[in-house]
């Protein structure tokens, strides 16, 4: 009797890991599936619409300010964030942070409370709506943003709406009479083990409570998380540790919710792409990369870097899907930012992306939900259709709370940084150039140009042009560019160098921007 207890035992022990291990297999197939979704463009809503654009506290107006427009169109995914600033502040009913309801001064139509008193949760609108229309919803979380320290005229309203900041200033790394020598003061601070289990249980409180497909942790915006780096000090091995144990955390937690509802919560992250500098401000991309924390890579933002295929190599070689971030330029000569904010280069930046091996596009800052570029950009196929422009660089150097120039690997060309040429060498200026053009026939009919700004423009037989090693014959002048007609055979997928030389005895001149255009 005792040996076929023993036996039954022994068989129904088998039988439960045979069948936990069968749902575990499941499960892992499951979050693969959810990994490899088609994400052609992800849209970054920062959450405004309750606080400042809707006219009242509906639905159907919260959804036609920046999204139900959007059906048809190449968007994929929203990544939502439910209000901005700061640390804590949210606009869906949270019970562990706060609801930012304030009204002050220039907040006086925030009807965020109303949304809520209506039992009209802007988070739940957003994911409802992903599930009827099969839109992807990631609910983003500003891991760091310091809008409330800086000097515009609504920072102090941020400050005073978020108890706690005003009650725990020992949580923050500086203060406003005593400001750190970098970033902002206003920053919380993530060596202090009580942010750190804030920021875990704001996550574990909307995976717990939201039919979200992942959460994004956003450390781009802002970049900035620990005390030594107000110091302009690097971190060490504790506050990478920290940030580390946090996403592990993290990790575990999305995992053990996914598998409650027996669907999975996806992670991505949205940081500056370098590993290098990432570790320098607290964050050990490629230990968070080995380790199996992330699923979705979003990289740079107001600066950039590297190029792109650095960032799509790194995470490809783990298994982790790769999306770079176009941000509106900040390059302070307004011309020139005019002509980075035209539709053309937003479609030659995404042609860049998608030659890169990139798995998708990521807007950030970017709300009309009326233009075309959300049927346009996620499709290279459409972008050869329509003109566009390659510039050497739409950033820029960019700006960080940290200091990051010893690690830009990229063009960073315009007025801000011109490039000076002398008559003692050659100078070559790098650009990206992101299709094939040989290969289109589309070409055939297309005017491509490359146009070459230079400030105090001597006369042309002072110059001397090569494109790529070949000499090119001398250019146009119009409006202060020079202007070279180029054949397609002229460019090259990938890299291009234009050299300018300048004849002996001449006075060195500054190239202040370069771009290609193509129009048809």
């Amino acid at each position: 009797m005792r040996s076929r207890l023993f036996l039954l035992l022994l068989n129904l022990i088998f039988v439960w890991e045979l069948t936990g291990a069968s749902e575990k297999d499941d499960f892992q197939k499951l979050h693969q599936q959810a990994i490899n979704r088609t994400r052609r463009i992800i849209f970054n809503n920062d959450g405004n619409e309750p606080v400042v654009f809707c006219k009242e506290a509906t639905t159907e107006e919260l959804l036609k300010q920046r999204t139900s427009p959007l059906l048809g169109s190449q968007v994929d995914s929203i990544f939502y964030c439910t209000w901005s600033s700061g640390f804590g502040l949210f606009t869906h009913n949270t019970k562990v942070g706060q609801v930012f309801n304030t009204r002050e001064e220039m907040f006086t139509n925030n009807l965020t409370q109303e949304f809520l008193d209506k039992g009209i949760d802007p988070l739940r609108v957003m994911t409802d709506f992903g599930r009827k229309n099969n839109i992807e919803i990631f609910w983003s979380m500003r891991m760091n943003d310091t809008h409330d320290g800086g000097g515009a005229n609504y920072a102090p309203v941020f400050f005073r709406a978020n108890k706690l900041k005003m009650e725990h200033p020992e949580y923050l790394i500086g203060s406003k009479e005593k400001p750190s020598k970098y970033g902002a003061w206003s920053a919380v601070d993530y060596g202090v083990p009580e942010i750190r289990e804030l920021a875990f249980k704001y996550c574990e409180e909307v995976c717990q409570n939201y039919d979200v497909d992942g959460i994004e942790l956003d450390f781009f915006r802002h970049a900035f998380f620990f005390k030594c780096s107000s110091r302009g000090e690097p971190c060490g091995e504790t506050e990478l540790n920290q940030m580390t144990d946090l996403i592990r955390r993290i990790r575990a937690m999305t995992e053990r919710e996914g598998r409650k509802r027996k669907r999975p919560i996806l992670i991505a992250i949205r940081v500056p792409d370098s590993v290098e500098y990432c570790k320098v401000i607290g964050i050990d991309l490629k230990r968070w990369l080995t380790s199996d924390f992330v699923d979705l890579l979003i990289v740079s933002g107001y600066t950039q870097l590297n190029p792109w295929e650095y960032s799509v190599k790194l995470g490809h070689k783990y298994g982790v899907k790769v999306y770079p971030s176009l941000d509106e330029p900040r390059v302070a000569d307004e011309a020139a930012r005019k002509l980075r904010e035209k539709p053309e280069t937003f479609r030659g930046r995404a042609m860049n992306i998608w030659a890169s091996g990139a798995d998708g596009v990521y807007m950030f800052n970017f709300f009309d939900p009326h233009s075309s570029l959300w049927w346009e950009l996620g499709d290279p196929k459409i972008i050869q259709q329509l003109d566009r422009n390659y510039f050497a660089s739409v950033r820029g150097v960019g700006a960080m709370p940290v200091p990051h120039k010893d690690f830009i690997h990229v063009p960073i060309l315009n007025p801000g940084n011109p490039i000076e040429v002398g008559s003692n060498a050659p100078t070559n200026i790098l650009f990206y150039f992101g299709e094939d053009l040989r290969r289109s026939a589309q070409e055939a009919r297309a005017k491509i140009e490359m146009r070459l700004q230079i400030r105090g423009l001597p006369q042309f037989d002072q110059l001397k042009f090569k494109l790529n090693g070949k000499r090119l014959m001398q250019p146009e002048s119009s409006n202060g560019w020079l202007q070279f007609k180029l054949m397609e055979k002229q460019l090259r997928k990938g890299n291009n160098a234009l050299e300018i030389a300048v004849a002996d005895g001449s006075k060195s001149l500054l190239v202040t921007d370069l771009y290609v255009a193509i129009t048809y």
